[in-house]
């Protein structure tokens, strides 16, 4: 029995250490692991179809190009479906272009020009109008100044041709203290101006009493000869539309510009001439835009390179500005207003966003800055940083400053006669752009194959059959 008991209890406490006894670990397992590898495919971008805007500028210079240029990268950078192409050409030659590039069928879209070409396109029927506005508008109308968007009114459509964007104002500059030296008065009147030529050349280390615009290549000769016929009542065309350039008043302008080539230096010449004599103390006048500030004070650029070393201590706080002359049957001022022309059969939205990018904010100071005197702004907002950009400001006197900031409201041109029509105001343009006073004034003053009469007539049949061209 005791037997009996002890196996039974033997079972039992093998039956209790079996069940407190740890499990036995479970077999390993094997677990595949399947790892789906996410490969990226680059998928060519579709290349952004870009507009092309072709800016033609009469802004050439190099430093000028290089400004336009940054600015038009600015302006890529903010629009990047447009490529802006900024394309120097020469002022002198604009008609021409346009004419050929119209004939290519492959006209810019945007036009940097002087107001004189507005009439003669918008005539021509090659300016859209309708984007000008549109430009205006966007920027503000009354934001610019009134006479600037008087000159670019198209008088049979009402609508603004082109965008003004800057200009300068023209005077005779004029050895102030030579003048007074030898008791001559300031260059206002045809007298003066007369009496200045012949006694000028001898003083001091004066050559010449000025240079002639006499170059039949250039413009220049126009811009200067055009203030000297309205300040003797000279105009191309009569209150009845009559062309009147074979008139008395006529005939005596152009005598007196062209017997001014007694004092002045031999050659043909233009503005690069004229502006380096006047430097180099080798003339006592010019006749020039205010873009001459800035070179009065530190010299300008030369052809070859390298400024001109100015020969006159202090040459700009001794120059006279005399912007208005007085002739004997009239008295005129003259200046030049640039405009933004945008040709039909451009991309208008693209060109529109160019062209005001181009008169906004800083961009528009930046263009102003290439040469502040003869960048006059044509938007009030703008003139106060105008004034800050150049230094130049400080070697001229209030009463020059004066003339040159509101020079838009009392400026004079052939083409802003109030009672010409459209037709007559295109012949204006026609006139100058095909250089025909300056033809004129080179054969009389230069080769002598003309006398003033024989000019003004050739003139006269010049212009009758522009303007019967213009009516068919």
């Amino acid at each position: 029995m005791k037997r009996l008991l002890a196996l039974t209890s033997l079972v039992l406490l093998v039956a209790i250490l079996a069940a407190c006894a740890p499990a036995p670990a479970p077999e390993p397992q094997v677990v595949e692991k399947v790892v789906k590898e996410t490969v990226v495919v680059e998928v060519p971008a579709q290349p952004v179809k870009k507009t092309v805007v072709e800016f033609w500028t009469t802004d050439n210079e190099e430093d000028r190009v290089n400004t336009y240029e940054a600015i038009a990268g600015r302006f890529m950078a903010e629009n990047p479906d447009i490529d802006l192409r900024i394309i120097p050409i020469e002022e002198a030659g604009v008609s021409q272009r346009i004419a050929t590039a119209l004939a290519a069928n492959r006209p810019p879209d945007i036009v940097r020009m002087g107001v004189e070409r507005v009439a003669a396109f918008a005539a021509d029927g090659i300016l859209d109008e309708d984007a000008a506005e549109a430009v205006i508008k966007a920027l503000g109308e009354d934001d610019f100044r009134a006479g600037p968007l008087q000159m670019v009114t198209n008088p049979a459509t009402g609508k603004r041709a082109a965008v003004p964007f800057d200009g300068w104002v023209q005077a005779i500059w004029y050895r102030e203290d030579l003048f007074t030296q030898v008791g001559l008065k300031p260059p206002l009147s045809w007298d003066d101006i007369d009496a200045a030529c012949d006694k000028l050349p001898g003083t001091g280390n004066l050559i010449y009493g000025l240079v002639l615009a006499t170059d039949p290549g250039q413009n220049y000769p126009h811009q200067v000869f055009e203030q000297v016929a309205m300040s003797n009542n000279a105009w191309p065309f009569d209150q009845d539309g009559k062309v009147t350039m074979n008139t008395p008043e006529m005939v005596a302008a152009l005598k007196f510009y062209t017997d001014l080539q007694r004092c002045a230096m031999p050659g043909p010449q233009y503005w690069r001439g004229a502006r380096e004599a006047y430097e180099l103390d080798q003339s006592g006048m010019l006749f020039y835009s205010t873009y001459i500030m800035d070179d009065l004070v530190e010299g300008s650029g030369m052809e070859a390179g390298g400024n001109v070393q100015i020969a006159v201590p202090d040459l700009a706080k001794k120059t006279g500005f005399a912007s208005k002359m007085q002739g004997p049957n009239d008295s005129a001022t003259y200046g030049q207003l640039v405009t933004m022309g945008i040709m039909k059969g451009a991309d208008t939205a693209a060109a529109q966003k160019v062209v005001q990018y181009f008169l906004t904010g800083q961009d528009y100071q930046d263009v102003l800055k290439l040469a502040p005197f003869g960048k006059v702004p044509v938007l009030k907002s703008a003139v106060d940083g105008w004034k800050d950009l150049s230094p130049f400001f400080a070697n001229y006197s209030a009463e020059t400053l004066n003339q040159i900031a509101n020079g838009y409201e009392s400026m004079q041109r052939w083409l802003f006669r109030p009672d010409y029509d459209t037709t007559e105001r295109a012949v204006v343009g026609d006139i100058e752009g095909r250089l025909l006073i300056s033809q004129a004034i080179s054969n009389i003053a230069l080769e002598g194959s003309m006398t003033p009469e024989t000019a003004a007539q050739w003139l006269q049949e010049q212009v009758e059959a522009m303007l019967a061209d213009r009516k068919k």
